[in-house]
């Protein structure tokens, strides 16, 4: 089968397509015959600086969408010519994936492979840093980094359907702002002075809740907008930055509380609660409440190009490789 294999950590040109042997599923694992798999951030940073690799060679790619090949020993509720969406820990850049069954979800009638395959990470984040995390309440004021990425687009939508009274979004450049403004969002505003255009926006109060995936000074500066009782969820690092730190007065002053999520830690350490938030998207998704974020694709041959795509920021919603 094809793959695309990471030998060395570097620029896009590191991902090569190559033949290598077809999986077989060991224990608990079936293997999918990929239709689609997502492009994360999360590659990127496993491309560059091996975030989350084990070893070298290193295959990327963590969620796909496609058709049961074969289960392995104690596997059930998975059969062969089922289509699923999956979670996995890498390999998902291949014409033939290994997944864990715990974190394969069947796709239910009337969803397509490919709207399948922006479920496995985009809708769970989405869904557990608003719900599980944030504790989203009717008539929340809600902040959003990154409005017009994959996650962005439906957090939007999700926290409107949860009650939010206004939700706002940051982007890199206003022509994402269309897109965002389609997915829920009141206002936009730039990642340059969002700080000041929120304080305005909310009479110098702040917003409830706030969620950023890109750290550093953005979280800084988005922690200092988050009202009083707020909370604020970390879930990722996009901009590269050192660990963010808070101290007491960060946060006792204003009683503001701050929080993590990975999604890559709670499938390792929570499948069936990754399986509920999974669940609970493709219900989302099957009731009309949220509009999916595919925007573009290209085939898996153009690991390389998707990459430096994604990681210019020079794309919206969410980009997909075609097997």
């Amino acid at each position: 089968m094809r793959a695309i294999v990471i030998e060395e950590f570097g620029g896009p040109d590191v991902l090569r397509l190559v033949d290598v042997p077809d999986p077989e599923p060991g224990p608990g694992e079936i293997t999918v015959a990929v239709a689609f798999a997502g492009v994360n951030f999360a590659d990127i940073m496993a491309r560059t600086k091996g975030y989350q690799v084990d070893a070298l060679p290193f295959r990327p790619g963590l969620e796909v969408a496609g058709r049961v090949l074969a289960v392995g020993e104690g596997v059930t509720g998975h059969a062969p010519g089922d289509e699923v969406a999956a979670f996995v820990r890498g390999g998902g850049y291949a014409e033939i994936a290994a997944v864990p069954a715990a974190s394969a979800f069947t796709v239910p009638a009337g969803l397509d492979l490919r709207t399948a395959a922006t479920l496995p990470t985009v809708m769970p984040t989405a869904y557990g840093v608003l719900h599980d995390v944030a504790r989203l309440r009717e008539g929340d004021t809600v902040l959003v980094q990154g409005a017009a990425g994959g996650v962005g687009t439906v957090a939007g939508q999700l926290a409107r359907l949860g009650g939010a009274k206004a939700v706002y979004g940051v982007v890199s450049s206003m022509d994402k702002a269309p897109h965002a403004l389609k997915s829920g969002y009141d206002q936009v505003f730039l990642d340059t002075d969002f700080d000041e255009k929120v304080r305005a926006a909310t009479g110098g109060r702040g917003v409830d809740v706030a969620l950023d995936a890109v750290g550093g000074e953005t979280f800084r500066r988005t922690l200092a907008v988050t009202a009083r009782f707020g909370r604020l969820v970390s879930f990722g690092n996009s901009g590269n930055a050192a660990p963010w730190q808070i101290g007491p007065g960060d946060v006792y002053p204003a009683a503001r509380s701050v929080a993590g999520f990975s999604l890559m830690g709670l499938a390792a350490q929570d499948p069936a609660r990754l399986r509920e938030l999974a669940d609970a998207a493709f219900r989302t998704v099957l009731d009309g409440g949220v509009e999916l974020p595919v925007t573009a694709e290209l085939d898996l041959a153009d690991a390389g190009e998707a990459h430096r795509l994604v990681e210019s920021r020079a794309t919206t919603g969410k980009l997909l490789l075609r097997v």
